[in-house]
C-alpha cells in the first residue's frame, strides 16, 4: 500500500508540472487596453481611419488587445503627444513630425519639397525611408506606421502663374514651409490652420500652402479663388502612429506579429484615406467656380531650382550631427521618382 501511495503521488505531481510546463498559446492572459491619443477632430477621415485601425486589432486578437481613442489632443497636445507615448500618459499616439522640428533629424526628409504628386506616395515614402535607416531618433518608441497629406499647393485669391506672381503676397504657412516660401520669394506667415480662414478673408494672408482637401475640410475655398499645382516644388506633412515600448513588449508574440500585419495594411488603407480627402476637397473648390492652375514644365523647373537650397541644408544640418542624410535624401528622391 505504501509504495502504491508513492507511485500514485509521484503520478499526480508528473501531472502538474506537465500542465504548467507546456505552453498554450490558447491560455487567457489578461487584456491589454491602448490609449491613443492624437490631434485630429471627431469626424475627420484620419480620426475614423485610425478608429478603424483600433477595431481591426482588437477583432484579430480576439479582445485580448484592447484600443481606446482620444481624438483632438484631449489627451496629450499635438506637440507633445512622442513625449507623452514614451512617458505613458498614452501608450500608443499620432502626430507631425514637424511639429517638433529638430527631434527626427532624418526623418525630416519626408517633409522636404521633394515633389510629392499624391499622398499615396507620401505615405509610402515614410515608411520606406524609416524601414531602410530605422533612424536611431524613435528608438525610444514602437513605430506602427507613417502617413502623409497629399502635396502642399499654394492657395491664393489672385493668380500665381509664375514666380514673379507670388513676389511680396503674404502667404500662410508653417515650419520648413516657411523657408519654402522665403526662397519662392514670398513672404512667410506663421498662423495656426484653424485661424487661417479669418486671415484670408480679410487680407492678413494673401494665401496659404496646404493639401487641396484644405479647401473643404477647413472651407478656404470660399476664401480663395486659385490653386496652383507646384508639383516640382511640393513638401508634404508625416505623422507618426507609435506605440509606448513597455507596452509593446507586454503583448504576446502572438498578438505583436497580429498588430504588425494590420500595420502593413493600414499603410495603404490611410494613404487612400487621404488621398480621397485630397480629390474631395479639389471637387468642392471646382464647385465653387475655383480656378487650379498647373504650372508650365519650364516653371516648375524654375521654382525646383528655387527651393533646392533646402535640400543642401538639411544634407548639411544632418552631416553635422553624423548622420547619413545625404543617403537619406538620394534613397528619397530615387524612391519616389519609381512610384509616381
Amino acid at each position: 500500500m505504501k509504495l502504491g501511495s508513492r507511485i500514485f503521488l509521484v503520478l499526480c505531481a508528473s501531472c502538474i508540472l506537465c500542465a504548467y510546463s507546456v505552453p498554450s498559446s490558447s491560455a487567457q492572459t489578461k487584456p491589454v487596453k491602448l490609449t491613443f491619443s492624437h490631434f485630429w477632430p471627431v469626424g475627420h477621415p484620419v480620426t475614423e481611419s485610425l478608429a478603424e485601425w483600433g477595431k481591426e486589432a482588437e477583432k484579430r486578437t480576439k479582445g485580448s488587445v484592447t484600443v481606446v481613442m482620444f481624438p483632438g489632443a484631449t489627451l496629450t497636445p499635438a506637440d507633445k503627444c512622442y513625449d507623452g507615448v514614451v512617458k505613458g500618459i498614452s501608450t500608443m499616439g499620432s502626430s507631425a513630425l514637424s511639429y517638433t522640428r529638430g527631434r527626427f533629424p532624418l526623418m525630416e526628409v519626408t517633409d522636404l519639397p521633394l515633389g510629392y504628386k499624391n499622398a499615396m506616395a507620401a505615405t509610402k515614402l515614410s515608411n520606406g525611408v524609416y524601414k531602410k535607416f530605422h533612424p536611431k531618433e524613435l528608438d525610444d518608441v514602437k513605430v506602427m506606421f507613417f502617413h502623409g497629406t497629399g502635396p502642399q499647393l499654394f492657395h491664393t485669391k489672385k493668380p500665381v502663374r509664375t514666380l514673379e506672381d507670388l513676389k511680396g503676397m503674404k502667404i500662410r504657412t508653417t515650419g520648413l514651409g516657411a523657408k519654402i516660401v522665403t526662397a519662392l520669394g514670398a513672404t512667410p506667415v506663421a498662423m495656426p490652420m484653424g485661424d487661417t480662414y479669418d486671415a484670408l478673408a480679410k487680407g492678413v494672408a494673401d494665401g496659404s500652402t496646404a493639401p487641396i482637401a484644405s479647401l473643404e475640410g477647413f472651407k478656404w475655398g470660399e476664401v480663395v479663388k486659385y490653386t496652383t499645382e507646384n508639383f516640382g516644388t511640393a513638401y508634404t506633412t508625416i505623422f507618426f502612429v507609435v506605440m509606448n515600448k513597455k507596452t509593446w513588449n507586454s503583448l504576446t508574440p502572438e498578438n505583436q506579429k497580429i498588430v504588425e500585419q494590420v500595420n502593413e495594411e493600414w499603410v495603404d488603407r490611410i494613404g487612400k484615406v487621404q488621398e480621397n480627402y485630397d480629390l474631395s476637397g479639389r471637387n468642392f473648390a471646382l464647385k465653387l467656380g475655383n480656378k487650379i492652375i498647373p504650372l508650365s514644365k519650364e516653371e516648375d523647373e524654375r521654382w525646383v531650382e528655387k527651393v533646392r537650397s533646402t535640400l543642401d541644408d538639411y544634407v548639411k544640418d544632418t552631416k553635422a550631427k553624423n548622420l547619413p542624410g545625404d543617403e537619406v535624401l538620394k534613397f528619397a528622391l530615387d524612391s519616389l521618382k519609381k512610384m509616381q
